[in-house]
């Protein structure tokens, strides 16, 4: 890979929600450019809060003329701050908020600007449907007037956000080949042979499922999702009903796929949807995994047999309890990261790297010629 003026000078802001993958990020980085005693290539701060809840964010090295690539996780929930003697959990604004106090303290020093938010920060709140605000469509314009270049997002809700600024590199980065990669591992590639379904909860993650389906040359069903349209409970409309639409699912394993799990609710009424129908094994994955409403419900599931596994990533906050769940499948994505900004540093392109369809073929047929 040929060197250029950005080679050398790269720096990585490593916000507090993000700590942990940006490290592991950052040694990455170091083996793929064969530097195994390199400096690290974070540069450090100092993330203050003060008592009343306001905050400050210090940069603690020169960021002049460096190509800065910002890390931080929005949805990370563990982060804590005193407040008034009270112990405060940061939320997303929060989390946001510090992106923009680092671009302050940055004050137009750096050469380039990336923000990797590997989840966008209100992507649910991406259109009107009502008088309502657009959270993620003005966050996204406000990184772009604070000199922001790029920003990297993975599985964006709805990837049109990124018309919100068309003068501003947008990349929305799919999980696809490393989720396939850890679930082949772990399953064995006969899994596919003629005997599994892929399923989406809902109409919004029918392309996903379409996606997945098509390369593994596998069937495609959907689930219907009725909502009661005149309630709103826990900030969303309750769910009616799921019906499902598709083939016949006896004796099948059955591949659910979708973006993020909140509660956990659309899931788990799918599972119980599709269960009725006799079903072999049933698997999900998903890029996040939320569980605001806890574990106990999928911790059932599985005591039932009705879930064998459930495959998230590390893109955003998973606690160690999760982690050691029987049922839970943690996919790294350090690594994939490192190669995108590893990549992006050198100003060459990161097309290959996001196109999943021909490295899947490769994989498959790489599995397939393995030995028993």
């Amino acid at each position: 890979m040929a060197q250029n003026v950005n080679h050398g000078k790269m720096g990585l802001i490593v916000l507090r929600s993000c700590e942990q993958l940006g490290v592991e990020v950052d040694q990455f980085i170091h083996q793929l450019r064969n530097e195994e005693d390199g400096e690290s290539y974070i540069i450090p701060i100092q993330e203050v809060r003060f008592n009343n809840g306001e905050g400050k964010v210090k940069i603690c090295d020169s960021v002049r003329g460096r190509d800065i690539y910002i890390l931080c996780d929005i949805g990370n929930y563990s982060c804590t701050y005193n407040l008034h003697g009270y112990e405060n959990h940061m939320s997303p604004d929060d989390h946001f908020r510090d992106i923009k106090r680092v671009l302050s303290a940055i004050n137009g020093k750096a050469d380039r600007i990336t923000v990797l938010m590997p989840l966008l920060y209100s992507s649910r709140q991406h259109k009107r449907k009502g008088r309502e605000s657009l959270d993620c469509a003005m966050a996204l314009e406000e990184l772009q007037q604070l000199g922001v270049n790029c920003i990297l997002t993975f599985d964006a809700h709805d990837p049109t956000i990124c018309n919100a600024i068309p003068s501003t590199s947008f990349e929305n980065i799919f999980p696809t080949y490393s989720m396939l990669k850890r679930f082949i591992q772990n399953e064995g590639d006969d899994i596919f042979k003629d005997n599994m379904t892929v399923i989406s909860p809902d109409t919004g993650a029918m392309e996903r499922a379409i996606y997945y389906a098509n390369v593994l040359g596998l069937d495609v069903g959907m689930c219907y999702k009725r909502r009661d349209h005149t309630r709103i409970v826990n900030g969303k409309n309750p769910i009616v009903q799921h019906e499902y639409i598709g083939g016949p699912l006896e004796n099948k394993r059955v591949l659910i796929i979708d973006d993020m799990i909140a509660s956990g609710e659309s899931v788990i009424d799918v599972i119980n949807e599709i269960q009725k129908r006799n079903v072999s094994d049933v698997y999900a994955a998903t890029t996040f995994a939320f569980f605001t409403e806890g574990f106990e419900k999928f911790d059932r599931l599985y005591a039932e047999g009705k879930l064998k596994k459930l495959y998230s990533t590390n893109l955003s906050y998973v606690p160690q309890e999760l982690i050691d769940r029987p049922w839970f499948e943690l996919v790294d994505m350090s690594k994939f990261i490192a190669k995108i900004l590893n990549t992006l540093n050198y100003d060459e392109s990161i097309a290959p790297l996001l196109e999943s369809t021909a490295r899947i073929r490769r994989m498959l047929k790489r599995f397939n010629q393995l030995p028993d």
